[in-house]
């Protein structure tokens, strides 16, 4: 097969393979590839490497950034991996596909970009050590996660960035194990939260040079949605104390699920179960042809949380082969921040 006929095949195939039960497909079947266990023991750095046998993965950064401008900006760099089949193979062989989204939000505009690979060739993938994520030109690339340089671009943008953490790996669920419904569908799923950043964007208007804060999310699973959840609102959100929450709630035809971490300034972190932080949509705006959420509350008794999340710039939507809105927010109430909100199924 030619290079050409491979590159329609794959764009044919990827519907099948992302699109199905539950939001782009994540609660379909997952019969042949293994599933999450309750007990895994996290080994690295061969975790921060690529899963072969199972169907679904990512590589999920983002960054609020302040410009030397003065102007909050936002970026995004995502790697996925779907699988076709458990197993791994050389070449044209290879049943991995990749697909690498990037973004930069600004207060006005939101630029994206997207592509598309197959495993097996050398154009997209994933070594865990020393460690690089990269599609074509795109990388994310360090000795470990400790220390990565950042790059990518699109018809109207490109970033380079340096990030450097300054806390530890953070846990989601139990020991690493995220449960996403009341079925028991679940993921692995870990994030490095405490990136400082650095370096520069450049837009059509010019370069800017940007300062900010990096979260890095790692998950993976076969089947980490439930067959009836069209779709889910996720938050990352970093107070000015400190202190940090990611939560998501996960809409169902039975109801909402819902999960949150809440961390501590010295990366210490509690799950928090089903029921503990509630959302509430507060106003919506008119994107891409849908009405989409852009302001939210919410609450986390537990924590004396109580806060309005508002997007920064409300079009932020990914118009990429499975559709979403993604980009930061500023966090106001009984708290003050900022931080990123990923909104899917609208």
């Amino acid at each position: 097969m030619n290079v050409r006929a491979w590159l329609c095949a794959l764009i044919l195939l990827l519907p099948s393979a992302l699109y199905g039960q539950g939001y782009a497909g994540l609660g379909g079947s997952a019969e042949g590839f293994d599933v999450p266990q309750p007990i895994y023991q996290f080994e690295f750095p061969r975790d921060h490497g690529p899963h072969p046998t199972f169907r679904i993965e990512w590589w999920y950064l983002t960054a609020n950034l302040t410009g030397e401008d003065g102007r909050d900006y936002g970026i995004q760099w995502t790697l996925f991996r779907s699988a076709l089949k458990p197993t791994e193979a050389e070449g044209w062989q290879s049943p991995q596909l990749w697909l690498g989204h990037a973004a930069v939000t600004t207060p006005k505009t939101h630029y994206f970009a997207e592509r598309l690979s197959r495993g097996g060739i050398g154009q997209a993938g994933v070594t865990a050590e020393p460690f690089e994520a990269w599609i074509d030109e795109w990388h994310m690339r360090g000795l470990d996660l400790n220390s990565l340089s950042l790059s990518a671009s699109g018809a109207e943008f490109s970033y380079d960035l340096s990030l450097t953490a300054q806390g530890p790996l953070v846990f989601h669920g139990e020991d690493g194990y995220s449960v996403k419904s009341a079925d028991g569908q679940a993921s692995y799923y870990y994030s490095q939260p405490f990136y400082d950043v650095e370096g520069a964007l450049r837009l059509p208007d010019g370069d800017v040079a940007v300062t900010g804060q990096g979260w890095l999310d790692r998950e993976w699973s076969s089947q980490p949605l439930a067959a009836d959840q069209s779709g889910w609102d996720w938050f990352s959100l970093s107070f000015d104390d400190g202190n940090k929450l990611m939560a998501f709630r996960l809409r169902g035809g039975r109801g909402d699920f819902t999960a949150a971490t809440w961390i501590d300034p010295d990366g210490t972190a509690k799950p928090l179960p089903d029921g503990s932080v509630s959302f509430a949509p507060l106003d919506t705006a008119p994107v891409a042809g849908r009405d989409v959420p852009v302001q939210w509350r919410v609450t986390l008794p537990e924590r004396d949380i109580e806060v309005e999340v508002s997007a920064i710039t409300p079009n932020a939507w990914m118009a990429t082969r499975f559709e979403y809105w993604e980009g930061p927010v500023s966090v106001s109430g009984s708290h003050s921040g900022r931080g990123y909100l990923e909104m899917t199924g609208y």
